[in-house]
């Protein structure tokens, strides 16, 4: 894939994101799809549609005034790295940066997996 290729399939992937459209998320990733999630100590893994659609499902439901917002992107052939921002209200407000790293293919995102500072 370009890079424009990849920039476009995450545009798409991150505008749906955004959205909390877990079905537009979904039509975004490959039927295959992983998404590893910042859990500590190595995060939890997810694999195919219906156990990524059900994680997203659930951080949305339980984050519901909570926003990402992109840093910086890194492409390398059908590989970027998403430099990020997530912050949060409430009781206790507040942010974490951290990064996720795409595997794209086919015009669709393969692979997200998420570190975090902290």
């Amino acid at each position: 894939m370009s890079d424009s290729e990849v920039d476009g399939a995450l545009a798409r992937f991150g505008a749906a994101f955004d959205a909390r459209d877990v079905d537009a998320i979904m039509a975004a990733m490959t039927d295959d799809c992983v998404f590893e999630n910042t859990s500590p100590p190595d995060g939890r893994r997810y694999e195919g549609q219906d156990e990524v659609r059900a994680a997203f499902t659930e951080l949305f439901a339980s984050s519901a005034d909570a926003r990402f917002t992109l840093e910086e992107r890194i492409v390398a052939g059908n590989r970027a790295v998403d430099l990020w921002r997530y912050d949060w209200s409430g009781d206790e407000p507040g942010h974490v940066r951290g990064i996720d790293v795409f595997t794209l293919r086919d015009g669709l995102v393969a692979a997200k997996v998420s570190y975090v500072k902290g």
